[in-house]
């Protein structure tokens, strides 16, 4: 008859454990991905204007259409904060959530002639739940507060630059 010591039924119980685990995670990526369609997304966003999405791959694409005269008073930092305020939504959160197949969304924003001001693309996995609270509060302080206190504006735009792939029309958004 053979006799466990305490180390072995530990190393034991500590390798079920782990398997265990590695079942279940393999399991989880196993199940089907589910991809919305550009239709599914449109309830997620609220916007008075003009707001288009159009499905690229596994992207969703939302364009936004603002007046020039409003950003025009705001500033290059609210020209820049623009797509962020649309891209660090509860919107694109629960899109991310109800959606496993959904890649990324990228938002682009646009005057009506049709000239791009700043789009910016958010990843999937760039965000975690910890992370999500923190881009959804400095958003919500921009959205909330960035009129009376512009600093939250900035706040949101280096938020957005550190965690997304950005670009701004210099045309538009003179960069130093």
């Amino acid at each position: 008859m053979m006799r466990l010591d305490r180390r072995s039924v530990t190393a034991a119980v500590s390798v079920v454990v782990a398997l265990s685990l590695g079942v279940a995670a393999c399991e989880r990526a196993i199940a089907p991905l589910r991809t919305p369609t550009a239709s599914d997304l449109r309830s997620y966003y609220e916007y008075e204007g003009d707001l288009n999405i159009e499905m690229s791959g596994n992207v969703a694409q939302v364009t936004v259409v603002i007046d020039r005269d409003e950003y025009r008073m705001g500033g290059r930092v609210w020209a820049m904060a623009s797509p962020y305020i649309f891209l660090f939504s509860p919107a694109t959160h629960q899109a991310f959530e109800d959606y496993t197949g959904l890649g990324g969304v990228r938002v682009i924003v646009r005057y009506p002639d049709g000239s791009m001001l700043a789009r910016a693309l958010l990843e999937r996995p760039t965000l975690n739940e910890v992370t999500w609270q923190r881009a959804l509060n400095v958003a919500g302080h921009a959205r909330n507060r960035g009129t009376e206190s512009p600093g939250y504006m900035r706040d949101l735009v280096r938020w957005g630059e550190e965690h997304t792939e950005f670009e701004y029309n210099p045309e538009h958004i003179q960069l130093p």
